[in-house]
């Protein structure tokens, strides 16, 4: 036994002085005895911390260390292992020393984080106090910036900061050890567990003074810090999460009940036991705090606390017209007041002369009023639901006028009021006010309503029979004149710039209605007709008029010649046009003319042989089978189109098809012009009269013909006098497997259009000039016959053959 002793001895012996040597590796002396097999992670830490310090590589430091009697296997083993990355222990540790740095930094104390999962109360959440736990910001973690309280009572896990400072000097970071001891060198250990930090304070620095001369001379201070608090183990019973809790030792029953998630679906928030040592150490009530903010209760916690939240005694519902509805608790000997403050009182809308309570009986349900006499002695029973009603909405004194005075409004009412009294807090009449008749509605007792008249004039000249008294609820209106007034009119159309319909006022006339409508235009002429209605109270059957026409010259340039000409409500004024006022309008000369451009009609039936020869007539290069005019299609061409009912049916899309097409496709319509016949005879017919806007092309001679559509292929063939249609069509390769030959056409330069014919099984097709476009349409798709119609339609004629010759036997 004894040889096992010494030799245990002499292993730790050994590992401490490989410890020792390793913490400092360049200022050893002897480095015989260091086995690297013995250092830990954190020894290998320190050594390369020491490294980095010196600012030494392990390269640099290997020939100090064989000369003070390393091995080179050693050595090696050391260098490996420095050169090996941090352990995942050693990244922890790491993480959480730059977390309590972090901490340690921000408040010079340092806690161990605690997590909890929160759930959200979805069983309590009309009851008042549930939503204290709910809330995430609030959580009442202890602040560790605060100084330590004096009566903090220390304990394993706890750390302490250590110092001496003056003429000597000692630091360091003390951990009270699981024996509650903490232990200084060169002073030994002191038991500090279940002192308070005060008491501990005390104690160390008088074993500390036993050591240090210059502790017990004064001339070195000590201090002791908490800087590392404990974390502490608490149960909680009836929470919605119950079960026990790693908290800080610096936390208060608030903080763990807010980690448990508060009293459960039955717990109390009034009645709350703080357990310790096996006895009831005190009672937490949540609404002194919830409702005076009142933290008495919240007192702090030692290890192996037990908060118990038993079952609630009596619970009330108070709903409607108060500031927080809701589940209430009440204590054995409350009221209806202490509910109400609960409730923070009732709102701006609340019926507080009495409250509706629905109670429960034994066997079953009754309903009781409370007066408000009765607030401050009612004690609420178990399950009562007090319900707050809503004032009505009714006024017990508000009158109300309108109409033709300087102030409508309504006005508070008062007994003995007068209709004067009221027109007098209105601040009188308007000038407008019809003074003979004003009219009250009054609500009679039954809720209907009576019209009351009253003769202002005679109530405002003090007689008391028509000033008559006024009762709540009246509604006073004050006529005005101008209701009765009829609202005139007056029209004025024509050569005017703004033409429409005017107010009519008193004394106006024509000159004041040509202003108002902004002036006569260029084209007025000096003739304006204004029609008047005849008025009659009997009918003149050999009149026959309907209006009183009347005709008056002006001067067109002048709108101030008229002075006297008074105008009547509802006349029609109507500014004729000019006889002769056409601005000039223009058309347009394309193509292969001497002097293409822009020429005005000069004449009303200026035709195109007079245009192109203005223009110095067709060029040389002018193709006389060309010439054609492209007409603007009009918007009333359109409308004509669209007011014709082709009568196709409502899912026939023809002639919406062709009104689009005029709309937006076919802007312009050809008109084809037959030159020579103009130039022999200028009286042809072809010899068409222009249109302002029409654009008359020129065409520039072309011998190609081009012959497009569904042919094989589209190209321009050159002319060839004498050659006939088909000749062209075989140039192309003819026509495709969708191209229709029989209904080719062709269009000539002058827009004129010409398709194939036949006679007697003979075709023929137009004569081709140069020039001239062949287009040879597609076909139009045929629906085949199925199997099953044809074999229906031979059905019928077999029948109907049937029929035949029955009736011809």
């Amino acid at each position: 036994m004894r040889k096992i002793i010494t030799v245990t001895l002499l292993f730790i012996a050994l590992f401490q002085s490989s410890t020792l040597l390793a913490q400092d590796l360049l200022k050893s002396t002897d480095l015989s005895t260091l086995k690297v097999d013995y250092l830990s992670d954190s020894d290998i830490a320190k050594i390369k911390a020491q490294l980095q310090t010196n600012n030494v590589t392990i390269e640099q430091a290997e020939p100090m260390a064989l000369a003070k009697g390393m091995s080179a296997s050693e050595f090696a083993k050391l260098k490996e292992r420095l050169a090996m990355p941090a352990t995942k222990t050693d990244v922890v540790k790491k993480d959480r020393d730059d977390e309590d740095k972090g901490l340690e930094k921000e408040s010079g104390r340092k806690q161990e984080k605690i997590v909890n999962t929160k759930v959200k109360d979805s069983i309590n959440a009309l009851v008042f106090g549930s939503e204290l736990f709910d809330n995430p910001t609030l959580n009442f973690e202890p602040n560790l910036k605060l100084a330590t309280p004096v009566n903090y009572i220390l304990g394993p896990g706890d750390e302490l900061q250590v110092s001496v400072y003056g003429v000597q000097e000692f630091n360091a970071s003390i951990p009270v050890s699981v024996e509650g001891k903490v232990t200084i060198q060169y002073v030994g250990q002191i038991a500090v567990s279940g002192m308070t930090i005060e008491a501990a304070t005390q104690k160390i620095r008088n074993a500390i003074a036993g050591v240090y001369s210059t502790v017990r001379s004064g001339q070195s201070q000590v201090s002791v810090n908490l800087t590392r608090i404990r974390t502490i183990k608490v149960t909680l019973i009836g929470s919605k999460q119950p079960g026990n809790y790693s908290i800080s030792s610096l936390a208060t029953v608030y903080n763990a009940l807010f980690l448990g998630g508060g009293p459960g679906k039955n717990g109390s928030y009034r009645n709350i036991e703080l357990i310790r040592n096996n006895k009831v150490f005190t009672k937490v009530d949540i609404y002194n705090f919830l409702v005076n903010g009142d933290q008495s209760d919240n007192v702090g916690l030692k290890d192996n606390d037990v908060i118990r939240i038993p079952a609630y005694n009596q619970r009330v519902t108070l709903e409607g017209q108060v500031k927080r509805p809701g589940i209430f608790e009440m204590k054995k000997g409350e009221t209806f007041t202490d509910l109400l403050s609960f409730a923070s009182g009732f709102n701006e809308f609340a019926y507080t002369a009495s409250v509706n309570v629905l109670q429960k009986t034994d066997k079953e349900f009754k309903v009781r009023d409370i007066k408000s006499t009765e607030f401050n002695s009612y004690k609420p029973l178990s399950g009562d639901v007090f319900r707050v009603s809503k004032i009505l909405n009714r006024f017990e004194n508000r009158i109300k006028i309108d109409g033709a005075v300087f102030r409508p409004d309504t006005y508070s009412f008062y007994e003995g009021m007068r209709i004067s009294d009221l027109i007098a807090k209105a601040d009188g009449l308007k000038e407008d006010a019809y003074s003979n008749r004003a009219r009250i509605i009054r609500l009679k007792p039954d809720l209907t309503t009576e019209i009351v008249n009253v003769n202002l004039a005679k109530a405002l000249e003090g007689d008391l029979e028509a000033d008559i008294g006024l009762k709540k609820e009246d509604i006073v209106t004050v006529y005005s004149i101008l209701d009765f007034v009829e609202e005139y009119k007056i029209t004025i159309d024509g050569e005017i710039k703004k033409p429409g319909v005017y107010d009519y006022h008193e004394n106006l006339t024509l000159n004041d209605l040509l202003v108002q409508a902004g002036g006569l235009t260029g084209s007025a002429s000096k003739r304006v007709e204004v029609a008047r209605m005849i008025q009659s109270e009997e009918i003149d059957d050999a009149n026959s008029n309907k209006a009183e026409l009347f005709n008056i010259e002006i001067t067109a340039n002048n709108n101030e010649q008229l002075k006297n000409f008074e105008l009547q409500p509802f006349d029609v004024v109507n500014i004729r046009k000019m006889a002769v006022y056409d601005k000039p309008e223009m058309v347009t000369v394309n193509g292969a003319v001497h002097y293409a451009g822009k020429y005005v009609l000069a004449h009303k039936k200026d035709k195109i042989y007079d245009v192109v020869q203005r223009a110095g007539g067709l060029t040389s290069l002018a193709n006389v089978e060309g010439v054609k005019i492209k007409r603007p299609i009009q918007a009333k061409q359109i409308e004509a189109v669209e007011s014709v009912d082709l009568n196709l049916g409502k899912k026939d899309s023809l002639q919406k098809k062709l009104t689009k097409k005029l709309k937006e496709d076919l802007k312009f319509a050809i008109i084809p012009v037959d030159w020579k016949a103009i130039v022999k005879n200028q009286n042809s017919n072809t010899n068409v009269t222009l249109f302002p806007g029409d654009e008359i092309e020129v065409a520039t001679f072309n011998e190609g013909v081009k012959v497009t559509g569904n042919v094989l292929l589209t190209s321009e063939i050159p002319y060839e006098k004498g050659k006939s249609f088909g000749y062209y069509l075989n140039a192309v390769g003819g026509v495709d497997n969708k191209g229709w030959k029989r209904k080719a056409y062709i269009i000539y330069p002058n827009g004129k259009a010409a398709v194939a014919s036949s006679f007697l099984f003979i075709r023929s097709y137009p004569k081709v000039k140069p020039g001239s476009q062949i287009i040879v349409p597609e076909k139009p798709e045929v629906k085949k016959m199925s199997t099953g119609e044809f074999v229906s339609i031979a059905g019928v004629l077999a029948s109907l053959a049937g029929i035949v010759i029955a009736l011809i036997r």
